[in-house]
């Protein structure tokens, strides 16, 4: 067979033609393929520093104390730097189910849960919950939350509800968990209902019920909004409103408290207070094991939150703020570790301010040196020490202007 001259040049060309495309298609596959190694890479790499740096606290709902006290935190200690820390405030029920959400729930790390709820799960369980103080810590003391019982004025005493509907707040919310105990120790029994804090105040102005009963930190958001007119007021919850009834034991568990015109204007009248009482709400965290990643992240969320805490004193701060303490031990609970060893630290330095005092100028910045370089010092994170020469240096700067 012969072939015409032209049509050898052509047939190459198509074959080179055709081989460049198959090449072309080849380097654009292989593009494609690192191209998409790299967005996968780097999309990995950030979904691992978001989660690398994230605490998640479990509260009640937005209207509680405890909510604004999680984003206070929220606002104080958030540091978005891949090294940084990272609180993200959850909306859950409440009380003894924010307990049950540290210790089942993925994704918990804290919670804000009130100091009786430990002994009430061992002794509505004791077989789940028997060793319980072992498997969540808390970390420290937040505020006291109040035991408000509102009412219209036909309602004087607790005793007054006998037999009538009153409500405790949705299902395993503190409210009902404390109401429930309250109620059976003084031997009251009445008809419980559940519905929400905006619902039931509907109710109990329209008179479907005879009181509601909240507990959480003053001033509770809905019932700040209450008006003079609306014709409620707080029941008293204290012995003398109670003749005959012992109230020892309500006391034996719970703090006096009370209410003042200044925290509730439209429900207390002015110059004039109401007794209650109030629970220590506590932030606790499950006990992860020592030196996991969880419990790495709980531990740096501590330093920085302990380390900051003179900030929450700010104007701009929930004024429940004033109650925290941290140095106060909880009968019954275990304190989580990276907490008791920052106080322990921080324990040395508590004297340490009078003892700088002392000390001639030019040897004080060597005593803070030999303070830190100690073995409790050693423990404490760059921003700690900051924090500490912080107070350090406002202690001394106040001693000597008194001089």
């Amino acid at each position: 067979m012969r072939y015409s001259p032209l049509k050898l040049p052509i047939a190459k060309a198509t074959r080179r033609l055709a081989l460049f495309f198959v090449a072309s298609l080849c380097l654009f596959a292989c593009l494609n393929t690192a191209s998409a190694e790299f967005k996968t890479q780097t999309y990995d790499q950030k979904k691992r520093e978001a989660n690398d740096i994230s605490v998640a606290i479990i509260n009640s709902g937005l209207t509680c104390t405890c909510a604004r006290f999680s984003e206070d935190m929220r606002n104080v200690v958030n540091d978005l730097r891949p090294d940084g820390i990272r609180v993200l405030p959850v909306i859950g029920v409440g009380g003894l189910q924010n307990l049950k959400d540290v210790l089942f729930l993925k994704g918990i790390d804290m919670g804000i849960v009130d100091q009786d709820n430990l002994a009430l799960l061992k002794k509505r369980d004791p077989k789940l919950y028997g060793d319980i103080e072992q498997r969540v810590h808390y970390i420290t003391k937040l505020y006291n939350a109040e035991l408000h019982v509102l009412a219209r004025h036909d309602i004087k005493s607790l005793a007054d509800l006998k037999g009538k509907r009153v409500n405790f707040n949705v299902k395993e919310h503190q409210t009902e968990v404390t109401a429930d105990h309250l109620f059976s120790m003084l031997n009251i029994p009445v008809e419980k209902t559940n519905y929400d804090v905006d619902e039931s105040i509907r109710r109990l102005l329209s008179g479907d019920l005879a009181a509601i009963m909240i507990v959480t930190g003053a001033p509770q958001a809905a019932l700040a909004k209450l008006k003079k007119e609306d014709g409620l007021h707080f029941v008293p919850v204290d012995q003398d409103s109670l003749p005959g009834v012992d109230f020892t034991p309500v006391l034996s568990e719970y703090l006096p408290a009370e209410f003042t015109s200044k925290t509730y204007p439209n429900l207390v009248p002015e110059g004039t207070s109401v007794p209650t009482i109030a629970n220590r709400a506590l932030l606790v965290t499950y006990a992860w094991p020592e030196g996991s990643a969880r419990y790495n992240r709980v531990a740096k969320f501590v330093n920085e939150f302990f380390g900051k805490i003179d900030e929450f004193h700010s104007p701009s701060r929930h004024p429940k703020w004033a109650e925290i303490n941290l140095w106060a031990d909880i009968p019954g609970w275990t304190r989580f570790k990276p907490a008791a060893q920052w106080l322990a630290s921080h324990q040395q330095v508590a004297g340490l301010g009078t003892q700088l005092a002392k000390e001639q100028p030019e040897n004080v910045q060597q005593a803070i040196g030999n303070m830190l370089a100690s073995t409790n010092g050693q423990n404490l994170s760059p921003s700690e020490k900051e924090a500490l020469l912080n107070r350090i240096r406002r202690y001394l700067e106040s001693n000597q202007a008194a001089r």
